[in-house]
């Protein structure tokens, strides 16, 4: 887990501080893992360290060091003799004021800042940790060292479009949008098709929404889902020949027929056609807007990567590509 950057900018737009916090080192069974972290200000919250008491407990805590501005705040919780918990181990708990300031000076891949009441002298260990991570890539995990807490950034590692603005889309939407790691473009044909947007997602506008597709990143994901048969099926021609990490249609298994066939007829091999997943999600959940999104949504989760697809170009195909109904990458 890592510092949420779009979560910490959402929860902050309208206030003027917020408590973080963040699950530093763990001991034993417990709720969640090291890096874990949720955001608190006086009359909510965003995200979950596990729930239960120990996250009742670090609220109440949160809100009353927010009031009396404590900037940071240290707690080693044991979950069985303090909380009365099942769990048999303890939670180390980081909770820090940010502001949108603080925000603003979150800069590269990772980041490391003193305990409280530890040296401000950073250690050559934490040095080499920054390093490793900036100069060499390496990937950092959230953890203690030497009295300092040293913590990834996170980046939009996926990049996911989801073409419609309907009931289907709404419901995926709201369940993606808290998932980290995910960046949302929305797109549709008019401004009234879409609710009230959610902070963090980007809408994208075009009476023909087919001609924003080479705006898409090769390595996007795409939910095909309008309310139009016919601007589905020049979305997924246009796609085929653009590229894609994965592409899933909406629609019942008569709509994909028709589509394979028209597809064909368009010029595209039955290889690169079998990349498109139809339908989406998980049918057996059911036809509900938001069973399906639960379906995309379980599994976005399971299946990462371009190199599952079988293809991030244009006329790419791998050893899953070599099946006429491949579905590599699915929703």
């Amino acid at each position: 887990m890592s510092i949420d950057r779009e979560e910490l900018r959402r929860c902050l737009a309208g206030r003027d501080q917020v408590v973080r916090v963040v699950v530093a080192e763990t001991q034993g069974s417990t709720p969640r893992e090291a890096g874990t972290a949720m955001i608190v200000w006086q009359d909510g919250q965003s995200g979950t360290i596990g729930g239960g008491a120990l996250e009742f407990q670090a609220t109440e805590a949160a809100r009353q060091q927010l009031a009396a501005g404590v900037p940071a705040r240290l707690e080693r919780m044991p979950l069985g003799p303090a909380l009365n918990q099942c769990c048999g181990g303890a939670v180390t708990l980081l909770a820090e004021i940010w502001d949108k300031a603080r925000l603003g000076g979150l800069d590269g891949p990772i980041t490391a800042r003193p305990l409280p009441g530890k040296p401000a002298e950073m250690p050559l260990a934490v040095h080499r940790a920054l390093a490793r991570a900036r100069g060499q890539g390496h990937v950092a995990s959230a953890r203690i060292v030497q009295g300092w807490f040293i913590e990834p950034i996170a980046e939009a590692e996926r990049q996911i479009w989801i073409w419609g603005a309907g009931h289907v889309g709404r419901a995926i939407v709201e369940v993606l949008l808290p998932l980290p790691g995910v960046k949302l473009t929305w797109l549709d044909t008019d401004e009234s098709r879409f609710p009230v947007i959610p902070e963090g997602v980007t809408r994208m506008i075009a009476g023909n929404p087919a001609e924003l597709v080479g705006s898409a990143p090769p390595e996007a994901e795409h939910l095909v889902l309008t309310f139009s048969h016919a601007l589905d099926l020049e979305l997924c021609h246009r796609l085929l020949g653009h590229g894609f990490s994965r592409l899933g249609l909406i629609g019942s298994e008569t709509k994909w027929a028709r589509f394979r066939s028209r597809l064909a007829a368009l010029g595209h091999p039955a290889k690169r056609i079998g990349l498109i997943d139809c339908p989406i999600g998980k049918p057996g959940l059911g036809k509900h807007p938001q069973a399906i999104a639960i379906g995309v949504a379980a599994k976005l989760l399971e299946k990462t990567g371009a190199s599952d697809a079988g293809t991030n170009s244009a006329g790419e195909t791998d050893a899953h590509g070599e099946r006429t109904e491949c579905k590599g990458q699915s929703y």
